[in-house]
Order: C-alpha cells, then structure tokens, then sequence
C-alpha cells in the first residue's frame, strides 16, 4: 500500500489512520450529477487494470467510492479558489471524494490511483490485487491556477491520438492547460475552412534540417544536413473539436496559439500576398531556428488573420488565444519602402511600434468576442499594450516583472528553468544536446513568481508552465524522454509550490523513485537518471558548451528593452 507520504505533487495536509479499505467486485462508484464525467474516467481506468466490474450505485454507503461536489471544509486555492480543491477520505468501509468542483473531484480521484498499487495505470487486466487503499484523509488545493505545458507540434507533427495521449500524461500530473503551438515557419497544423491554402500547401515540408545549425569556413551558422523525407500533417476541425473534448474531460483546458508577426512562413508559402516580398514566393521552411519573413502591415493581411482567429475562437472555449508575438525579426521591415509608408501613415515611430500595432490589432479583435489575448513577453515592446492581455515571460522573468508591475497578467515558462527541450545532462550521448543542461532537479526548484513584487503585483502572477519545443524531437520516444520525469517535477513546483512547507529536493527525489513505477505502468520511456542508457556507468562530464552564467548575459542583453 502507498500512503499520502508518497503522493506526487505532495499534498497540503494528510492524516494516516488505521486499516485499509480493498476495491473487490462488489465495490460501486455513487456520483452526483456535476460528477459523472469523473466516475465515467474511474471506472474506465479501474476497469482496464483490475477487471472489476466497479458498477454505479444509486447512493453513496458501505463498500462505495463516492464522489461529490461540496464546498465544506475544502481548503482554498488561488486568489481564494475552491473550484479545483478536494478532500479524500479513506475509511475501511468506503472512499468518499469531495470536490469544490468537478476538477476537485477529478484531481481527488488522482491522489485516489496513486495510493493503489502502481499497476493500476495499465490499460489491460493485470493480477496485481489485492487493489488496497489506507485507511487516511486528505486535503489539498493547489497553488497555482495556471500549470502548463506548451506542445509544438509544428517542427514535428503529432498525430491525434499522440496528442491524445499526451493530455492523459498531464491530466495525471494535474496539469490543466495544454498551450498549443499550432502554426509557424515550419508549417501550419490547423484547417482554417476561409483560407484551405494554409493547409493544402502551408501543412508540409520538402524535407527537414538535422541537427543543429554549425559554422562554415566563413563564420556563418548552417544546417549541417537534410534529412530528404516529406515531413507535414494537419488536424481537421472536427479533430480539433475531439482533443478539444477529450481534455476537458480530464480537465484540461487546450490553448491554441497562431503565431504573429513573424514565424509566418508556413502561412507566406500559401498566401504570398501577406508577406513583404510576394513577388518572392517561398516555401515551407525546412530550417529550424526564425526565418526573417513577416507579415506586412497591410489591413488586408489583418483582417485575413482575424478571419483565421475567428475560426479559432469558434473551435477552442479557452479563456485564452495566443497571437505569439516572439523573435520578429525587423530587416524586412526595414528595407521595404511600402512598409516604412505604412508606418508613417499609422503615425509609428519605428519597427518595434510596428509590431507592437499589428499584435494590438489582433488582440483587440479577440477581446472584441469576450477572450483574452496573450503571447511571449516581446509584447511588451514598442507600445502599449491592451490591460487585459496576458504574458508568456520566457526570456527569463524580467518580462514576468514588468508585465506584473504594469498590471498585466503573467505566465512564468523561463527558458533557464522550464523549457523541457533543453538536454538533461553534459553525457557526450545525450540524444538532444540543446542548450544549457536543466535537471529534474532544476525544475522542481522553479518558482514562478519572480522575487521583489508586492502582494497586489504577485497576484498577477497566474502560474507557470514548461515548454515543449520539438525540432529535435520527431518521435513519441523522445517526446517521453523529453517530458518525463521532468513534468513531475514541473507538477510539483506549480500544484504544491512552498504552501506544503520549504521545498525538500531529497524528499521529492525519495517519491520520484516511487512514482517511475507508475510512469512505467502508463507506457511512459522516461528518461531515467543515470542517462539515456540506463544500464550503463556514468561516463565522465566533460565542459558545458553553454554556461549559465552565458545564458544570464544574453537574456540581460535581449531584455534591456524591457526593463521596468
């Protein structure tokens, strides 16, 4: 049996008692109504594994797992909250699930699976009972209201059903939002029915680079090799609709993102005339890193652009729509004669006001249907930016800062910290070498409120979230590898937070090692902590080629204009 000591994240407040309470073929599940989606995913779960019947009663009583929603004696979460709070209690007679909302109730049925043996995580029967649950009580809420993780999608397409899977591995960790990177240079992964092109030309590409990009005789940083393999794939409306579903079920909410002003070249390759060159067609590109095309400034390209959002809005009921807003670059901008008229027709002082417009163009449209915008903390360059708008701050927290100070709400995701693409140690065989190395360890430490904010400018912070950047990764394997356990530990920082106590790296590491028996029941290939081969010595660590003290500096350099 495992008891609440090994809960991942740990929970607030938990007392053991005396006994245990076995799950057997006569034991039933009671749901009120603003529950049944939750008894609908326990029976499924506990079905598969155990082969019980698990059948529903009527009412809650002896030998039933009951679930509820009620607010007596929940603990509060963010700014008060009690929506996605529960208690669990673990008697010899019954299991009794209370939450302050549904989302309680289904992340009280997730502390519930981890106290069972770790086999019950496996999609078929196994003979693994007795299926015993101590005799305990636990109380928990989170402590931030935004845990995400972004997936792209675009470097490397993922199928319906891998992004399927991918939601149930957060739903597990109690992550509740999925940011979905959509459309790029690289290619666009959403049918827009107004604009079929975008698909039809903008959802493949010719072939891919490998690798990363290295310096030539002259200095200059090129792809090392092509692979010559057709690389593409997009989601149908209606598949966009069935992730859309599915998440919610299990609590997660999918926040679509379409990139803008720049990282457009998938969107140029199918409508030429959005660009600032379109006598100069291009293709998708087969390059990672930024192409330096970019949207003109025409209204015609606005308002192609609010027909696409309109069309997103229509399919995702997130709160929230991202209008990227990242790594734009300037020197088309700056050549073009048309454009630099554009800007003195619009009364802009230079490129960065430019931008700074067409993202306040955008996100004035998603306001306009009750939504709010949000996108990568370069927003808050060359202009004013709308209150209601929301920033990713990726660049370190320098943009978390400013953005709280200025009233603006703020997701933390530091690339330092949290970006989940970077490798996982200096071994000269790790499979993705991507910049400075970031541990379990350093995730667990990331706290997504930066320091010196008042308690009115802290508030703003809504939580934070670990991106999944996919240029070097183009398997479900490595995307495993790349997550896990690293997302555990992403979980930890955003439910548990210091509300459980200071953090203690040794006694999260001691639950970790509990908890790989269940990532290993989910069918998750994490990486484990001695490498990517775990059967092997640690070899000796040679020197770091990015430092974090070099990564310091560039952020510092690039955020300048920024600053408070």
């Amino acid at each position: 049996m495992v008891d609440a000591d090994m809960l991942i994240p740990r929970p607030r407040l938990s007392t053991p008692g005396v006994g245990s309470f076995e799950i057997t073929p006569t034991t039933r599940i009671a749901a009120d109504d603003a529950s049944d989606s939750v008894r609908l995913y326990l029976q499924q779960t506990l079905r598969g594994s155990t082969g019980l019947p698990v059948r529903d009663a009527e009412t809650a009583g002896p030998d039933t797992i009951a679930l509820r929603v009620g607010v007596d004696d929940l603990l509060a979460g963010p700014a008060g909250s009690v929506e996605e709070s529960f208690r669990l209690t673990v008697t010899t007679d019954g299991i009794e699930i209370v939450g302050g909302g549904a989302a309680g109730v289904f992340y009280g049925v997730q502390a519930l699976l981890q106290l069972l043996p770790a086999d019950v995580y496996r999609k078929g029967r196994v003979d693994a009972g007795p299926w015993t649950v101590p005799v305990q009580e636990i109380a928990d809420a989170p402590a931030f209201a935004w845990r995400g993780v972004m997936l792209d999608v675009v470097r490397h397409f993922r199928t319906k059903a891998e992004v399927l899977r991918v939601i149930d591995q957060l739903a597990a960790h109690r992550i509740n939002t999925m940011h979905f990177h959509l459309t790029d240079d690289q290619g666009w992964r959403i049918e827009i029915r107004k604009h079929p092109r975008l698909t039809e030309i903008g959802s493949w590409r010719r072939e891919s680079q490998v690798g990363a990009h290295v310096a030539d005789a002259d200095g200059v940083l090129r792809p090392q090799a092509f692979d010559g393999r057709p690389h593409g794939g997009y989601y149908t409306q209606d598949d966009i609709r069935e992730i859309v579903a599915y998440a919610a079920d299990r609590f997660v909410t999918v926040v679509p993102e379409i990139e803008s002003p720049g990282h457009v070249r998938a969107a140029l390759a199918a409508y030429p005339e959005l660009g600032v060159t379109p006598d100069q067609p291009v293709e998708v590109w087969t390059e990672w890193g930024i192409a330096d095309d970019v949207l003109n400034a025409e209204d015609a390209t606005i308002d192609f652009f609010k027909d696409v959002l309109d069309e997103v809005i229509t399919l995702f009921p997130s709160a929230y729509i991202g209008v990227g807003g990242d790594e734009c670059p300037k020197v088309q901008w700056e050549g073009d004669a048309r454009t630099q008229e554009r800007m003195r027709e619009l009364g802009l002082a230079d490129e960065e006001q430019l931008q700074a417009w067409i993202i306040g163009q955008l996100a004035a449209h998603i306001e306009s249907q009750g939504r709010r915008a949000f996108g990568w903390d370069e927003i808050l360059e060359g202009g004013t930016l709308s209150e209601s708008a929301t920033v990713v701050s990726w660049r370190g927290l320098r943009g978390a800062t400013t953005a709280a100070k200025r009233g603006h709400d703020v997701i933390s995701s530091p690339d330092d910290q949290v970006y989940l693409d970077y490798r996982q140690s200096d071994l000269p065989n790790e499979p993705i070498p991507v910049s400075i190395v970031l541990t379990v360890d350093d995730v667990f430490r990331f706290d997504p409120v930066p320091a010196g904010l008042t308690d009115a400018e802290r508030a703003h912070v809504i939580g934070g979230q670990g991106n999944m950047w996919c240029e070097h990764v183009d398997s479900v394997r490595k995307l495993d590898y790349q997550l896990f356990p690293r997302v555990a530990a992403l979980s930890e920082a955003l439910w548990s937070a210091d509300v459980t106590g200071p953090r203690d790296l040794a006694d999260f590491s001691g639950r970790l090692a509990e908890h790989l028996a269940r990532l290993e029941a989910m069918g998750i290939e994490y990486r484990h902590e001695t490498g990517p081969f775990p059967w092997q010595e640690r070899p000796g660590v040679p020197g770091r080629p990015h430092s974090r003290e070099e990564r310091a500096a560039y952020i510092d350099a690039v955020t300048a204009n920024i600053a408070e």
